[in-house]
Protein backbone atom coordinates (compact mmCIF):
# COMPACT_ATOMS: atom_id res chain seq x y z
CA UNK A 1 0.00 0.00 0.00
CA UNK A 2 1.33 3.53 -0.36
CA UNK A 3 1.69 5.64 2.07
CA UNK A 4 3.06 9.19 2.89
CA UNK A 5 4.57 10.67 6.41
CA UNK A 6 5.06 13.98 7.48
CA UNK A 7 8.14 15.05 8.76
CA UNK A 8 7.35 14.98 12.38
CA UNK A 9 6.71 11.22 12.47
CA UNK A 10 9.73 10.75 9.92
CA UNK A 11 11.61 12.16 12.44
CA UNK A 12 10.06 10.41 15.05
CA UNK A 13 10.98 6.87 13.53
CA UNK A 14 14.36 8.17 12.62
CA UNK A 15 15.31 9.34 16.85
CA UNK A 16 13.51 6.30 18.45
CA UNK A 17 13.90 3.07 15.68
CA UNK A 18 16.97 4.24 13.10
CA UNK A 19 17.00 5.50 9.42
CA UNK A 20 14.82 2.76 8.10
CA UNK A 21 11.41 4.89 8.19
CA UNK A 22 9.14 2.20 6.03
CA UNK A 23 10.38 -0.61 8.34
CA UNK A 24 9.14 1.50 11.19
CA UNK A 25 6.40 2.57 10.33
CA UNK A 26 5.54 -1.02 8.86
CA UNK A 27 6.05 -2.47 12.46
CA UNK A 28 3.88 0.55 13.70
CA UNK A 29 0.89 -0.22 11.41
CA UNK A 30 1.33 -4.22 12.24
CA UNK A 31 1.16 -3.28 15.86
CA UNK A 32 -1.99 -0.77 15.50
CA UNK A 33 -3.65 -3.67 13.09
CA UNK A 34 -3.44 -6.52 15.92
CA UNK A 35 -4.55 -3.91 18.54
CA UNK A 36 -7.69 -3.43 16.33
CA UNK A 37 -7.69 -7.77 15.62
CA UNK A 38 -8.01 -7.98 19.50
CA UNK A 39 -10.52 -5.56 20.38
CA UNK A 40 -8.19 -3.34 22.18
CA UNK A 41 -9.30 0.07 22.56
CA UNK A 42 -7.23 2.44 20.62
CA UNK A 43 -6.47 6.56 21.61
CA UNK A 44 -8.06 7.70 18.52
CA UNK A 45 -7.34 10.07 15.39
CA UNK A 46 -6.96 13.74 16.93
CA UNK A 47 -9.43 15.42 14.67
CA UNK A 48 -8.28 18.73 15.84
CA UNK A 49 -5.07 18.04 13.43
CA UNK A 50 -8.01 18.39 10.65
CA UNK A 51 -7.76 22.13 10.47
CA UNK A 52 -4.06 22.09 10.09
CA UNK A 53 -3.72 21.21 6.38
CA UNK A 54 -1.69 19.07 4.84
CA UNK A 55 1.70 18.44 7.01
CA UNK A 56 4.92 19.03 5.88
CA UNK A 57 6.26 16.77 3.11
CA UNK A 58 8.13 14.04 4.73
CA UNK A 59 8.26 10.96 3.05
CA UNK A 60 6.19 8.35 0.31
CA UNK A 61 6.79 4.61 -0.23
CA UNK A 62 5.40 1.52 -0.99
CA UNK A 63 4.34 -0.07 2.34
CA UNK A 64 3.96 -4.30 2.45
CA UNK A 65 1.20 -5.27 4.07
CA UNK A 66 -1.07 -8.74 3.90
CA UNK A 67 -4.40 -7.67 1.80
CA UNK A 68 -6.58 -8.35 5.46
CA UNK A 69 -4.37 -5.66 7.47
CA UNK A 70 -4.38 -3.10 4.74
CA UNK A 71 -8.29 -3.49 4.69
CA UNK A 72 -8.14 -3.40 8.38
CA UNK A 73 -6.71 -0.16 8.17
CA UNK A 74 -8.79 1.69 5.37
CA UNK A 75 -11.57 0.36 7.30
CA UNK A 76 -10.46 2.02 10.56
CA UNK A 77 -9.48 5.20 8.92
CA UNK A 78 -13.32 5.33 7.45
CA UNK A 79 -14.74 4.59 11.02
CA UNK A 80 -12.55 7.53 12.42
CA UNK A 81 -13.47 9.56 9.32
CA UNK A 82 -9.92 10.80 8.47
CA UNK A 83 -7.60 9.56 5.46
CA UNK A 84 -5.62 6.36 5.48
CA UNK A 85 -2.27 9.03 5.45
CA UNK A 86 -3.53 10.75 8.57
CA UNK A 87 -4.34 7.22 10.49
CA UNK A 88 -0.87 5.71 9.52
CA UNK A 89 0.43 8.72 10.88
CA UNK A 90 -1.31 8.10 14.09
CA UNK A 91 -0.67 4.88 14.56
CA UNK A 92 3.44 6.14 14.24
CA UNK A 93 2.51 8.54 16.67
CA UNK A 94 1.27 5.90 19.23
CA UNK A 95 3.64 3.57 18.44
CA UNK A 96 6.15 5.66 18.89
CA UNK A 97 4.88 6.84 22.94
CA UNK A 98 4.00 3.26 23.24
CA UNK A 99 7.61 2.42 22.81
CA UNK A 100 8.87 5.42 24.92
CA UNK A 101 6.55 4.78 27.81
CA UNK A 102 7.67 1.32 28.14
CA UNK A 103 11.25 2.17 27.88
CA UNK A 104 11.47 -0.34 24.74
CA UNK A 105 13.17 2.00 22.06
CA UNK A 106 16.67 2.55 21.53
CA UNK A 107 16.78 6.03 21.72
CA UNK A 108 19.53 8.30 19.64
CA UNK A 109 18.88 11.24 22.11
CA UNK A 110 21.95 13.39 23.09
CA UNK A 111 22.75 13.00 26.70
CA UNK A 112 21.86 16.58 28.15
CA UNK A 113 24.98 18.32 28.76
CA UNK A 114 25.65 20.03 32.46
CA UNK A 115 25.39 23.50 32.88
Amino acid sequence: MKVALGKFACSGIESQLGGDIPAGARAALLYYAGKLKAGRRLAPFPHFLDDQGAPEAGLSFDLAVDAETEGLLKREAVRQRTTLDQLVAHTVMVYLAELDFLGAAPTRRETPRAL
